[in-house]
């Protein structure tokens, strides 16, 4: 049997080569050609013996996802689709800007949460990546792009595939590795308290929190997990994060939905809601897919808006629109798979609107 390396956690790596008789530091080198350095080939790491490199050949292989399609948008946004080895197909994201480079990585096969304004969620889920998956997208990227970010904001909801994410995040902070800052990688949630408060412990990385609504009512329908963590439950969580007078602060994120929560009420609830925590506020303008129910709400709207939560002593920015004439803007990843969901199907039906293109699998 042969391993994919890729899809080994650094313990698990560490494991590996203590089971081919190899001394531990081995597993460094190995992480360090592979990761660091994109090695595929184990003749080239010149610093392992040529005795075991003999045995990873027969062993191991170093296997990431293909790029099935690539699509740059004038502006410089790139968008990978990735084609997996069950011929399922996930999406990957590059957004250049003057001081960094961030790659917008995927987590599942879709996604289970099914937010009302999210394209993801409409196509439905079929089931999580693997740790090779996920770093694999970091690992396709960096042959192309000098990555300084990590956003875990594709398809899909990171802590809902704990396991695999976090082994990916460790090896994006590795120094052998990737050799990323913690305030520089951030895993975005809607709110899964238990893994959250798992990832607290675990790893230091940034965190952004999908809120989108200042109050249960609406957020229960705009965010269906809302019914399961309500704000009272997730705000405390949020509040005690990160230490109050540390850098790191938790990010909300509130997509501007024309008429639906974008009015002077919802700003002043919003306020009040977020009244002592930490934390920074990006307001994402609604990138439209087909079939949407939704419209972005108006400049001046969101302006307004800004300016409300800027003058009650909050840090807000509006999120720049990036890649939304390729589809690659958030909210609108889709991918092409088969749902197990079936909510793709229902929702086409719903709306009346483009048939449905079904995936072939092997």
């Amino acid at each position: 049997m042969s391993h994919n390396l890729l899809n080994f956690s650094q313990l698990e790596l560490d494991q590996f080569v203590r089971a081919a008789g190899e001394p531990s530091f081995r597993a460094q080198q190995l992480g360090q050609w592979i990761h660091q350095h994109r090695v595929v080939d184990f003749d080239q790491m010149t610093n392992i013996s040529k005795s075991f490199r003999q045995y990873l050949k027969k062993a191991a292989t170093v296997r990431a996802p293909d790029i099935v399609a690539q699509q740059q948008a004038s502006e410089g946004t790139c968008k990978w689709i990735l084609k997996l080895e069950d011929g399922n197909a996930i999406e990957t994201v590059y957004i250049p800007e003057a001081s960094r480079g961030t790659l917008c990585i995927s987590s599942q096969v879709g996604c289970t949460l099914n937010c009302r304004f999210c394209a993801t969620g409409k196509e439905g889920f079929n089931r999580n990546l693997s740790l090779a998956e996920i770093i694999g997208q970091l690992w396709i990227a960096k042959r192309y792009y000098n990555i300084t970010n990590v956003v875990m904001m594709g398809m899909g909801e990171p802590l809902l595939n704990y396991e695999p994410v976090k082994a990916a995040l460790e090896w994006m902070l590795a120094d052998h590795a990737y050799g990323l800052s913690k305030h520089r990688v951030t895993v975005s949630t809607a709110g899964v308290i238990p893994k959250m408060e798992e990832l607290k412990k675990d790893l230091p990385v940034s965190l952004a929190v999908s809120l989108h609504a200042p109050n249960n009512n609406l957020r229960n329908h705009l965010v269906p997990l809302n019914k399961k963590y309500p704000l009272e439950r997730l705000i405390p969580v949020c509040r005690n994060y990160f230490p109050q007078q540390g850098k790191q602060k938790v990010l909300f994120e509130y997509v501007m939905l024309d008429n639906i929560n974008d009015s002077q009420q919802h700003v002043s609830e919003l306020i009040h809601l977020l009244k002592g925590v930490s934390c920074k506020i990006n307001l994402i303008p609604f990138n439209p897919f087909p079939a949407t129910e939704y419209k972005p709400s108006s400049d001046s709207a969101i302006h307004l808006f800004q300016s409300s939560l800027v003058k009650a002593g909050f840090n807000t920015r509006v999120r720049r629109q990036r890649g939304d004439e390729i589809a690659a803007a958030c909210g609108q990843l889709a991918g092409n798979f088969v749902d197990r969901t079936q909510r793709r199907h229902k929702w086409w039906l719903q709306r009346k609107s483009i048939p449905i293109i079904p995936v072939q699998t092997k």
